[in-house]
């Protein structure tokens, strides 16, 4: 059994090696980012364009990843599989650009971006190339290429931060904000672009003559995937949109310098979560063609608990490591403006975790062949992410949104094990679950209130509670033995 969990925390690692690094170079374009914008709501502009991505990507990739892994296992022509789905992509892709480039300004005039429709262009831009980038690179991960794909990525990564280096360093005028997002927006551009250039080899092979039928097959699996998926990130990033549409107020033009403040503080803020979220993406890359390679494996039911149990331990421990330390890591956020948020991090973290072992229990419907209730379970945290914010962002601001993210996300993991356990059922430990998340929260509040004058007394005093917590979670592994 041991042999494969330990694969899948391999290719985890890998996976994450990108993701992981690239985000913590990405951390290090926070401080740049607030210290250049000294205003909180220019900082605001840029993470708001960054949730419409977030949107879209899920839009314009269309589950073709997941559809790709399922039908490649089922057909034996595997070229057959990539070439019906890339033709999916590369034709929706196509359609949404150029209703972009029709209607870029009464789009950028909804958005309340008005002056700047150069903004909506670039970012369809960006968007688009990752659109039809995605199957190439989840061929990598299909093919367990790794490191491949890990290398493409980091190249990508790298470009990105090398241009948003010097773009808001030698030519970024402080006078000027707009101009700022606009480099940020044509450095991601730019580094976007770089996967295609080496997947050059890969699109030049792609013939597009689909099989129809398998096309068919596969947008009906995807399907509710993409609308489970859309729904998933209205979860996600749905609340940085609204509450800049909800704090504006039309009659008062002011209102939307505030609006966008209240954006940037709580979107920095949310960075300090996001080493959770970072977790979950590297550990998703690597799972979802794991879980199905056991699907034929006798012991299958036994891994996915596994699984599930180190997954858990570890996502409590990384919680531990970001409460423990935030008066640290508030200092990657240059500006103080920004530190009043700080108070949403713990909140914004056990949101996470339980966002991820949602994510871990989803493959029960993707295995068996039941999307629809993944689609269902994303709707209704849709539908209760947007009742939440819109009923509470005029009272609460910020913290209305981070509230209703831990409820969405509660909400989502206990309805999937529910599902789950009447139409796919797996035994998992929920004893070991409850433990480790009282555990980690026990020791969180215990320790959070201690406070030493002495910067170094605190670090070691409350770092202690991460080791006392690692030591808790290896003693209940060997002690606690699966049935």
């Amino acid at each position: 059994m041991s042999n494969p969990i330990r694969k899948l925390a391999g290719q985890t690692a890998i996976y994450g090696m990108s993701s992981i690094v690239g985000r913590l170079l990405n951390y290090l374009l926070v401080p740049l980012y607030t210290y250049k914008f000294a205003n909180a709501a220019d900082y605001g502009v840029v993470s708001e364009l960054y949730a419409w991505v977030a949107f879209l990507v899920v839009l314009l990739t269309f589950g073709m990843e997941t559809a790709y892994f399922r039908f490649r296992k089922e057909v034996e022509d595997e070229k057959k599989v990539f070439k019906s789905g890339f033709f999916t992509l590369f034709i929706v892709n196509i359609i949404f650009l150029l209703f972009i480039i029709i209607f870029n300004q009464p789009i950028a005039n909804a958005m309340l971006f008005s002056e700047h429709p150069e903004y909506i262009v670039l970012l369809s831009l960006i968007v688009v190339i990752d659109g039809v980038s995605a199957l190439p690179l989840a061929r990598l991960r299909a093919e367990e290429k790794a490191l491949k794909f890990a290398g493409i990525n980091f190249a990508a990564i790298i470009v990105n931060i090398a241009l948003n280096l010097f773009f808001l360093l030698v030519l970024f005028d402080p006078a000027n904000p707009e101009k700022g997002v606009f480099y940020i927006l044509l450095a991601n551009l730019i580094s976007s672009a770089i996967k295609p250039i080496i997947l050059i080899k890969d699109f030049l092979g792609i013939s597009f003559r689909p099989d129809w039928t398998l096309v068919k097959g596969m947008l009906v699996y995807a399907l509710p995937l993409v609308i489970a998926g859309f729904a998933g990130i209205i979860n996600e990033t749905l609340d940085r949109i609204l509450l800049k549409q909800i704090l504006y107020d039309s009659s008062n033009p002011s209102s939307l310098n505030y609006a966008e403040a209240q954006v940037g503080i709580y979107s920095a803020c949310y960075k300090l979560a996001m080493l959770v979220t970072i977790i979950i993406q590297a550990f998703r890359y690597a799972a979802e063609p794991f879980f199905f390679a056991q699907q034929n494996n006798e012991n299958k039911n036994q891994i996915y608990v596994k699984v599930m149990n180190y997954f858990i331990g570890f996502l409590c421990l990384v919680f531990l490591g970001v409460t423990m330390n935030i008066d640290i890591l508030k200092y990657f956020i240059q500006n103080e403006t920004y530190w009043e948020g700080l108070g949403v991090v713990p909140i914004l973290l056990v949101a996470n975790i339980f966002l991820g072992i949602y994510y871990n229990q989803s493959i029960w419907y993707k295995l068996s062949n039941k999307t629809k209730f993944g689609a269902l379970i994303a709707i209704l945290g849709a539908i209760l992410t947007i009742i939440l914010n819109v009923v509470f962002i005029p009272k609460y601001g910020y913290w209305a949104s981070a509230w209703a993210t831990l409820a969405v996300y509660g909400f989502q993991m206990m309805l999937s094990f529910v599902l789950g356990q009447k139409h796919y059922p797996i035994p998992y430990n929920l004893g070991k679950f409850v433990l480790y998340m009282i555990g980690s929260y026990a020791i969180y509040f215990f320790f959070s209130k201690i406070n030493f004058e002495w910067a170094t007394a605190n670090f070691v005093v409350k770092n202690s509670g991460v080791i006392l917590f690692l030591c808790f979670f290896f003693g209940v592994e060997k002690f606690w033995k699966e049935k």
